[in-house]
């Protein structure tokens, strides 16, 4: 059942759940699609050097940074994103992620509930 009035959540109150088939990488879902009609949010840490590896989904990504050092590939192009800097990620595109900093990278990750496109 969808959230009927504001939620206000500290991202300490979610536990850091590994990411499947990624180094060093994890994950707190703040706003699930259980509680919400449209969009999921979620926030990454990635120890340094972490990585996730490349994969695609039918969905796309809204992803701000944080704090650290992030190399975000997508299709053949590379891109580094660092703190108050963010990127669209459109569906069915190949990426992949590094933290290529000295520090934990930090980014929040918005995605639809329901996939962007058709496979």
């Amino acid at each position: 059942m969808f959230l009927n009035k504001p939620k206000i959540i500290r991202i300490s109150e979610v536990r850091p759940e590994p990411v499947a088939n990624a180094k060093g990488t994890f994950i707190r879902v703040l706003f699930p699609p259980e509680e919400t009609p449209t969009y999921s949010m979620r926030v990454f840490e990635i120890e340094p050097q972490g990585h996730i590896p490349a994969h695609k989904h039918p969905w796309e990504h809204e992803i701000f940074v944080l704090e650290g050092k992030v190399k975000i590939k997508v299709g053949n192009e590379e891109f580094i994103l660092e703190p108050e800097t963010a990127i669209y990620i459109p569906p069915n595109i190949v990426h992949e992620y590094w933290n290529i900093g000295e520090s934990k990278a930090k980014f929040i990750c918005t995605i639809p509930n329901k996939p962007s496109v058709k496979h």
